[in-house]
């Protein structure tokens, strides 16, 4: 039986949108439900960079367009952009950290979105992660980009689990697969 439940799909597919959809879903049935989505960040209708919005509202930067050859010792970048990691681990730890330490008798569903190259700079990020995927009483819902390139160790982890249902987001599917991603997050929840 499923323990977790994870969308793929190609950037821009629509995975976001679905996880907050089905977030919306589960906490109106009285789920208990945490977590963060990633949201792009749009100035003068270019994108410069992502946010992490957590399901509280609060948001920090994840990453943001560099400007020219840095001078931070330290940088994390994917592409054209400058992960700052400070921030990322600042939201997002605490809340994946308090997911596996509320052990009140209900499971609780906790939101990521997502776990991509971005994220996995931060190792704490990827320890928490891994507590959450082994732990018993928090259903993961997430996000994990499409296998290209050099694989992401921890991506391919999860697509590979057993107890991991991975649900591929395609534009067909993508209008009508809400109902089957909720079923399946509450089915790991009985």
């Amino acid at each position: 039986m499923s323990k977790h439940v994870f969308l793929t799909g190609p950037p821009g597919i629509g995975k976001t949108t679905l996880i907050q959809k089905a977030a919306e879903v589960l906490k109106t049935s009285g789920v208990p439900i945490d977590g963060f989505y990633t949201e792009e960040v749009r100035e003068g209708g270019r994108r410069t960079g992502f946010d992490v919005v957590t399901l509280s509202g609060r948001r920090g930067i994840l990453s943001r367009v560099g400007s020219g050859p840095s001078t931070a010792r330290c940088e994390y970048r994917v592409g054209q952009y400058v992960v700052d990691l400070t921030s990322f681990e600042q939201l997002v730890l605490p809340l994946l950290r308090n997911a596996e330490l509320d052990s009140s008798a209900a499971k609780k569903v906790c939101v990521i979105d997502e776990i991509g190259k971005m994220e996995l700079f931060s190792q704490s990020f990827i320890q928490a992660v891994h507590q959450l995927l082994s732990g018993s009483g928090t259903v993961i819902l997430g996000t994990i980009p499409v296998s290209k390139g050099k694989p992401l160790e921890l991506v391919e982890e999860i697509r590979n689990r057993k107890e991991v249902k991975v649900f591929n987001i395609t534009k067909e599917n993508r209008d009508s697969i809400l109902q089957d991603v909720v079923t399946a997050a509450q089915n790991c929840l009985k």
